[in-house]
């Protein structure tokens, strides 16, 4: 298994760099103190055809070249988010991202542009170019997207995603773990602490975080029931209707009695495979942690926060999850929402 780790400045497979287009949190960039002139983001679309491997690729007009679906980031947004747009504006699809695959990095007119690639599981999709800056689309064999495109630097992802189906880490399903927003100070609040609410600098970190995790649109909500943590996620939960569940063993009461059954409401989210996020307080982080760790290998577990406070206020941590009998951690990306 190779490592895919992504900390805004930290590794994916082949040792390149991902970014989260907003805060950084942490890592050492690959390349050094290399500024970007232009960063974009885009996905490798796959389906399985008659059990054959088929990429997604794209025929842009204006540079008659064949390439992957991806554009520029706009201002306030994150790779990811850009990733997500950008697929949909050019081919109409509305995807889920997958694994973090290498970036590209090529000097263009204005200096370095940096692309980060996702893989993203299409298996019914019906693309729709734009007709604009996509006329074109064309489901082939991984050997022959190699031959058709156009820029060498697209390569290196592509290849990344056929050594991962290779290794039945392709297919993923996302568990996304969320420290709630930026809550009032404990010293300003006298009320019960499950009812301390989120401060102003919090909720836009909730409104910012919804459209963030629009990227893997996990399905399942899996929160504490303090207020601070169903505000933080209430905006995703609003905008999509997704199915929430409460857990008093995420407070940080119950988690400071029995943490083991904490850990047990991480272990059922492995056991049921499907997407979701969980939202839980700063205490009760270790423990979460350490049991997605026990889903990874080693040197993919190195990629997890160690330290207090482990994650930030609206910090998520997105883990890919392959098999369902016995379910592996395949890769780790860690991002905080934008923030204006």
């Amino acid at each position: 298994m190779k490592n895919r780790t992504s900390n805004a400045g930290g590794t994916t497979a082949g040792g390149t760099t991902a970014g989260d287009g907003g805060v950084p949190s942490g890592g050492v960039p690959s390349g050094g103190d290399r500024e970007f002139a232009v960063r974009a983001a885009g996905a490798l679309c796959w389906r399985i055809q008659k059990q054959l491997l088929e990429v997604l690729l794209i025929h842009r007009p204006r540079y008659d070249d064949w390439s992957w679906p991806k554009g520029k980031l706009d201002d306030g947004e994150t790779m990811p988010e850009c990733a997500v747009r950008e697929v949909c504006e050019e081919v109409g699809l509305h995807i889920r991202l997958g694994i973090p695959l290498p970036r590209a990095v090529y000097q263009v007119n204005s200096g370095l542009k940096e692309v980060q690639y996702w893989a993203s599981h299409v298996p019914d999709a019906n693309p729709a170019p734009d007709g604009n800056e996509v006329d074109s689309f064309l489901w082939c064999s991984p050997q022959r997207a190699k031959e058709l495109l156009t820029n060498p630097t697209d390569i290196l992802p592509l290849e990344a995603l056929v050594s991962a189906h290779d290794q039945a880490e392709l297919e993923t399903w996302p568990l996304l773990v969320v420290r709630h927003a930026k809550a009032k100070p404990r010293s300003a609040w006298t009320l019960a602490e499950g009812d301390r609410p989120l401060a102003a600098t919090g909720v836009r970190q909730a409104l910012a975080l919804s459209r963030l995790l629009m990227a893997w649109r996990p399905d399942r909500v899996a929160t504490s029931p303090w207020l601070r943590c169903v505000a933080t996620m209430s905006p995703y939960v609003q905008a999509t209707n997704t199915k929430v569940k409460v857990y008093a063993s995420l407070t940080e009461a119950k988690h400071s009695r029995q943490p083991d059954k904490t850990a047990a409401v991480v272990e059922r989210l492995f056991d049921k495979a499907r997407p979701v996020a969980l939202c839980t307080h700063r205490p009760a982080l270790p423990t979460v942690l350490a049991k997605l760790a026990g889903h990874m290998p080693a040197g993919l577990a190195a990629a997890l926060p160690t330290s207090d406070p482990f994650l930030a206020p609206g910090e998520v941590i997105i883990c890919q999850v392959s098999g369902r009998e016995q379910p592996r951690v395949v890769s780790v990306e860690r991002y905080k929402p934008f923030e204006d």
